[in-house]
């Protein structure tokens, strides 16, 4: 998908959850009842605030992200919806995405979702076992998850599903039970992404281990062996997708396009008058250097197995990549099997998926 300046995502945060999970570190608030009615009604203000510096742009993607957007009432739903229709020109192809969570299902709910505009829906099932649902304190049981999985996929056309590997004790002969599981709904997209222990978080505090590198690591090949040949690309670290069905609104991020952010915690990134901008809520601006903004976009496409386009790179930051980065450790990792370039792209091997964070580190310095 070529870089489009044109284009811009929106990204709709709802940052309220029934529950925190134990091994969750983003900005989330646990709380059953809210005055929805309220906080859309800014969420349509600050809509219009960015229409204002963005008026002259075509919406390709709209993503409900959180906490757990399927807490938001259809209606509401509906309300920003017909908003940004009403604000921007909306490319034709526009995914619309929301996050959904198994606890939060109820009769009629996805068909309710659907009604009120969303296209592609996300389900964060996390496990397909009930122990280990409840050892990442997942408030649904197997059941309610896989009633879920079922629905989505006869009503939606678009739809993803995410999992978590790498939990203490896993092996590969039960993962492999739950990718022959995710597999057989006939899911557009699966995420599948490995256990870490952040800071902070209730498994830090209980001194949570999750597998040891060498054993997570042959779990990550196996998973991307048994995924590819059931009909899914490996396009993102962590993302697989079936032939036209990657996520258009993950990918701006990842290939360094425009978004804003709407909500408490959301940010955004845009480019204006040549000026690269960070945004922040509520509609706070800060100015992104050139090394700035090419650092970030090394950071995010090399996610990509694509990779980082030079040319989009060269657009998006004004800074030509082999000019950027230290050329001697592009080398040497190269040398290393770890990066390999083509005439458009530079891009990690699947060796050098495995140490992403490290690459990024040397070519940065």
């Amino acid at each position: 998908m070529p870089h489009n300046p044109n284009e811009l995502a929106i990204y709709i945060h709802w940052p309220f959850c029934k529950s925190k999970c134990p091994y969750c570190d983003f900005y989330k608030e646990v709380c059953r009842n809210v005055n929805q009615d309220e906080i859309i009604e800014q969420y349509l203000a600050d809509l219009s605030k960015y229409h204002e510096i963005t008026s002259n742009r075509i919406i390709k993607s709209v993503f409900f992200g959180g906490g757990t957007p399927s807490l938001l009432a259809p209606r509401n739903i509906e309300k920003i919806i017909n908003k940004i229709y009403k604000l921007w020109q909306i490319k034709e192809t526009v995914e619309i995405s929301l996050e959904a969570n198994p606890n939060t299902h109820a009769r009629s709910l996805f068909n309710d979702i659907k009604s009120s505009g969303i296209n592609r829906l996300s389900l964060g099932v996390q496990a397909l076992n009930e122990t280990d649902l409840r050892f990442l304190g997942r408030t649904h049981n197997l059941e309610t998850a896989r009633a879920c999985l079922k629905e989505i996929v006869a009503i939606f056309n678009n739809h993803s599903a995410d999992l978590i590997y790498a939990r203490p004790n896993q092996n590969i002969s039960q993962w492999q039970e739950e990718l022959q599981e995710i597999t057989s709904y006939g899911l557009r997209h699966i995420s599948l992404y490995q256990l870490t222990v952040e800071p902070d978080t209730v498994f830090a505090r209980k001194k949570i281990q999750p597998l040891n590198d060498e054993a997570a690591a042959e779990m990550y090949n196996f998973t991307r062996d048994f995924l590819t040949s059931s009909g899914y690309k490996h396009y993102e670290v962590s993302n697989f997708a079936q032939e036209g069905y990657q996520s258009t609104h993950n990918l701006t991020y990842w290939q360094g396009g425009d978004y804003i952010g709407i909500g408490v915690s959301a940010h955004g990134r845009l480019k204006i008058n040549n000026q690269s901008i960070a945004t922040v809520y509520p509609f706070k601006h800060e100015n992104l250097s050139s090394a700035e903004r090419a650092e970030e976009l090394i950071i995010m496409g090399l996610r990509l197995t694509q990779g980082i386009n030079l040319q989009d790179f060269h657009k998006i930051c004004g800074l030509e990549f082999h000019s950027f980065v230290n050329a001697q450790k592009l080398q040497d990792l190269k040398d290393m099997g770890l990066l390999a370039e083509s005439a458009t792209h530079v891009y990690p091997t699947y060796n050098g998926m495995l140490v992403l964070n490290e690459i990024i580190s040397e070519l940065c310095s």
